[in-house]
């Protein structure tokens, strides 16, 4: 499988009483298809997976297969705290139709190199599908690192590696000693960075609230290689995803986002807490800023500097 271009964690939208909303969900799913994006993730942690019952995970994966259908393809996040509970939602994901995998480490057991190999082989074995890597050490407490990356690189079926430590040293060890992992950017304030170093695609939760945007500095990137533009266009972006990033309220902010763009996102579940009025109006700010700058310099036509007005 092919990584290429602007995979989307989609939201979970949920009801006033915080229960999931398929209606919501469908429309979300047909606006991101219908601006362009390449591809899909269901079961994310931008999606809340980790508030989820193991039913309401189940329901989306279904949902997906109605939903999305072939329109374009779709991982299903299939994280677990357990091995036998992550293949069994593998399991389930390949079942439904799933075009492939988005693997975690599991939170909290802080595995070996050597264990969370034996994890996520387990997980292919089970499913028999493409699997991305995903590694977030900042959330599951475990880096993926060099014995695991060699172990798990002689599937066939591990074929790339969503890459979410935020440190620039493990861009360039992905880029330089492991070539025969899909490098798919997985920071999105880094973008940039990934794609100056070869990634083909980027797994972008921004891109819920900014598609035309997000999908403008790929295009520019990767498809035109006009990195001089692509800097322009980044720097336009770039404070919304700082925000987002490191505002401590990743979720709220990117449904905050989702509702000023006029998509019925709903709350989060606890125990996160609804946005304060600072941070609202500061991804306003930021959210105005990244949509005109970026027509503005789409609209110039070139990577020189448009002129002031």
């Amino acid at each position: 499988m092919q990584f290429r271009g602007i995979y989307v964690p989609v939201i979970t939208p949920f009801n006033p009483d915080l229960s999931l909303n398929r209606d919501q969900w469908a429309q979300m799913v047909d606006h991101l298809i219908s601006r362009g994006v390449h591809g899909l993730i269901v079961g994310g942690t931008t999606g809340e997976v980790y508030a989820l019952s193991k039913e309401e995970r189940l329901q989306q994966f279904a949902w997906a297969s109605d939903i999305i259908g072939t329109r374009v393809p779709w991982l299903a996040g299939v994280n677990d705290m357990t091995t036998a509970g992550a293949a069994a939602y593998a399991r389930a994901a390949r079942d439904a139709g799933a075009d492939g995998l988005l693997v975690a480490a599991p939170p909290y057991s802080q595995p070996t190199d050597r264990e969370l190999a034996s994890h996520v082989l387990e997980i292919d074995h089970t499913a028999d599908l493409p699997i991305m890597l995903y590694n977030y050490p900042g959330r599951t407490g475990a880096m993926m690192g060099e014995e695991f990356l060699s172990r798990v690189g002689r599937s066939r079926n591990v074929q790339a590696i969503k890459e979410s430590s935020g440190e620039i040293d493990r861009l360039h060890l992905l880029a330089r000693d492991f070539q025969h992992l899909q490098l798919s950017c997985g920071a999105d304030d880094q973008a940039l960075e990934f794609f100056a170093w070869g990634a083909q695609s980027w797994v972008c939760a921004a891109a819920n609230c900014l598609i035309d945007e997000t999908i403008a500095l790929y295009r520019v990137c990767v498809e035109e290689g006009d990195f001089v533009k692509g800097r322009r266009i980044m720097s336009a972006l770039l404070p919304t995803m700082s925000t987002l990033e490191r505002g401590g309220k990743f979720i709220q902010c990117v449904k905050y986002g989702c509702e000023l763009q006029g998509l019925p996102a709903g709350g989060a579940r606890q125990p996160l807490r609804p946005l304060e009025k600072e941070l609202k109006r500061r991804m306003r700010q930021v959210m105005e800023t990244a949509r005109t700058g970026v027509a503005q310099i789409l609209a110039d036509g070139s990577g020189r500097k448009a002129k002031a007005a």
